[in-house]
């Protein structure tokens, strides 16, 4: 959800498949072939990046709620120096300050090292979050992890909002309609593996990363029958992989969501709502809530995501890869926070059990007696914890146990851990501590702008984790030179504590976050 703050294998098919190899790899650096054209990019001192590469065709008029298409092949050689267009979302508190929005925006930037285009290097393709509603690649700076880490990484776009995930039935055959944004992510997986060599990358070795919306796309793509085959490693950021709406309930929201813009009609409903402009659809289509935040996204029971990933994951039936896996100590006190600083939202006693009910449903009373407001400074505190433990915490580290018990990769479990993490501006007036919340850990990896600058012990901290998620890229395993041994579940059911004050293996994590409570709910 950083953008709320900041605003393989297989065959090729699809977007981006069954095109013709892309020609031999020219001499100047700066240049690189695909399938459907040339590309110029810019060469730095210490990485080149390839930036706006159109991976899908434009999904507008007829294509707008359908699956990607392949892109046209254009003639010349296309300038890959300027990042594309953002996908389609609200603008309101956009801290990106109103950057171009375009229904036309699935696109991917391409980052290597400075001396990568003779060489077969691992490829890191990361997933942005955002709620699915918001966000874009462009955020994501890879410079220092692909000059350091020696890898290249692929950051994308794919359709957000109603846009990408409404679910109304007449838009498709029955089960086939949403998860178009999910169906993007596929699409850029597959332009990798058909395109990832002419700029260094061995296709052969791709690794599926993201956090938040990001991770939960991860978990999604564990389980869906058309990502086979596209990665061989995954990585999970605070992955809310629970919170998947069903196709009744995304069906039901979505009719809803039509008939608000006078597409009610089932007989003309589908004609209706592509004929609308695209300015008007920037407003979410809603199905699911956490507290008093709202998500958009996949939608399981469908063709895409035949099953629920939890349900997968915990039957031993996901994709047997090496996973990484993990959490930030403090998650649920940024979405506070942001509710505090944008919406204004100043909870009291009275507030607590409704925001437990809006979370945790026929548990909240359960949950409220484990969590008695009387053991918290404050509403914000108690709420926080709770969703942290119930939500990310001990959902991650049951999805960690199920996927270590699978025969495939070994799985490596984490927590950051610096709870004097730099936060952005807004977050640095809260009346109680932000902590090491969610989102935090991105800019210990990439160079997102904003907040104060890193200090010494936080940027070896930041060196560090680029070590260990590079070397994982590379080899399936993050053990890094230099740095503290980092075991795999199996070796003790311990977890990477990443701390600037020196990473370590801790082995109390579930009972820190109220684990042994959270399951038996279950």
């Amino acid at each position: 959800m950083l953008a709320t703050l900041l605003i393989a294998l297989g065959c090729g098919h699809g977007a981006g498949g069954d095109r013709a190899a892309p020609a031999a790899k020219p001499a100047d650096p700066a240049v690189a072939p695909t399938a459907a054209g040339t590309l110029r990019g810019v060469v730095a001192d210490d990485h080149r990046l390839f930036a706006g590469i159109p991976y899908a065709a434009p999904p507008v008029g007829p294509l707008r709620w359908h699956a990607p298409e392949p892109v046209a092949p254009w003639p010349g050689v296309r300038d890959a120096t300027r990042y594309g267009p953002r996908c389609m979302q609200e603008l309101g508190g956009d801290l990106e300050l109103g950057r171009q929005t375009d229904e036309d925006c699935l696109n991917l930037n391409v980052w290597t090292p400075r001396s990568a285009s003779d060489r077969k290097l691992p490829v890191m393709v990361w997933i942005h979050g955002g709620a699915f509603v918001n966000g874009s690649g462009r955020i994501y700076d890879a410079r220092r992890m692909v000059a350091r880490g020696d890898i290249v990484v692929v950051t994308i776009n794919y359709r957000l909002g109603a846009l990408g995930f409404l679910a109304h039935p007449s838009l498709g055959p029955p089960g086939q309609v949403g998860n178009y944004g999910l169906e993007d992510q596929q699409a850029a997986l597959r332009w990798v593996h058909d395109n990832i060599a002419a700029f260094g990358g061995d296709p052969g070795k791709v690794t599926i990363a993201g956090e938040s919306a990001g991770g939960m796309s991860v978990c999604d793509h564990l389980v869906a029958p058309g990502s086979k085959g596209l990665f061989r490693a995954a990585i999970i950021q605070s992955g809310p992989c629970q919170a998947q709406a069903r196709l009744p309930v995304a069906q039901a929201r979505s009719i809803d969501y039509a008939a608000g813009f006078g597409c009610a009609d089932p007989a003309t409903a589908a004609r209706c709502l592509r004929a609308l402009p695209a300015d008007k659809l920037r407003k979410p289509v809603w199905f699911y809530g956490i507290g008093d935040d709202q998500l958009t996204g996949p939608v399981t029971g469908s063709q895409t995501l035949p099953t629920d990933p939890v349900a997968v994951i915990d039957e031993g039936r996901a994709e047997h890869v090496p996973v990484l896996i993990g959490t930030t100590r403090d998650e649920f006190t940024l979405f506070v926070g942001m509710q505090y600083v944008r919406d204004g939202k100043r909870y009291t006693p009275a507030d607590y059990p409704r925001l437990l009910s809006a979370t945790f449903g026929e548990h909240a009373p359960a949950v409220a007696r484990h969590y008695p407001l009387s053991n918290f400074p404050s509403v914000p505190v108690a709420i926080s914890t709770a969703v942290t433990d119930g939500v990310f915490a001990c959902i991650g580290d049951r999805l960690a146990h199920s996927l270590a018990r699978d025969d495939g990769g070994a799985v490596y479990s984490y927590e950051f851990n610096d709870r004097n993490a730099p936060a952005p501006e807004p977050l640095r007036t809260l009346p109680f501590p932000v902590g090491a919340s969610h989102s935090l850990e991105l800019r210990y990896l990439f160079d997102t702008g904003g907040a104060p600058a890193l200090d010494p012990a936080q940027l070896r901290l930041s060196e560090q984790m680029i070590d260990y998620w590079t070397a994982f890229v590379r080899t399936g395993d993050p053990a890094a030179s230099g740095q503290p041994e980092w075991k795999d579940l199996a070796a003790g059911n311990a977890v990477m504590s990443l701390q600037p004050d020196g990473s370590r293996m801790v082995g109390d994590f579930a009972q820190e976050h109220q684990c042994g409570f959270w399951a038996g709910l279950r």
